[in-house]
């Protein structure tokens, strides 16, 4: 499986008003996803553990978007701006959508989330029953 590369995309540092510090810290949270992930490449034995261990990933910057995004209002609420909130927020979709989009973790990623689904007894007859 081929080595992911993410980046922060121009979209989001062009959100952060000048802040050169808040770019710095965003450079070394994507790097530190970047590692993570890559190491996860190499060393794994077979491609779904890549895919649970990634996924894993994916959850916990699913997590950190909607903090994020539940700090918008808040924040707007308290007459501050949310430009960071909302920058984060917006990266953390931007690195799900580069790791979810991968090609050779995609298709793996679907496969290891609907067996997680499966394991947790949601059955699309629970859905339907009232």
């Amino acid at each position: 499986m081929e080595p992911v590369e993410l980046t922060i995309p121009e979209t989001v540092v062009d959100l952060l008003p000048g802040d050169d510090d808040a770019v710095r810290d965003m450079d070394r949270a994507v790097a530190g996803f970047e590692r993570h992930v890559n190491a996860t490449i190499e060393t794994a034995d077979e491609e779904t553990a890549v895919a649970a261990e990634v996924l894993d990933v994916v959850e916990h910057l699913e997590a950190r978007m909607e903090t994020y995004d539940d700090f918008v209002p808040e924040l707007r609420a308290w007459g501050q701006s949310p430009a960071y909130a909302i920058a984060w927020r917006d990266l953390y979709a931007d690195l799900i959508g580069q790791l979810t989009g991968h090609d050779g973790l995609a298709q793996h990623l679907e496969r290891e989330g609907n067996r997680r689904i499966v394991d947790d007894g949601i059955r699309l007859k629970d859905l339907n029953e009232d």
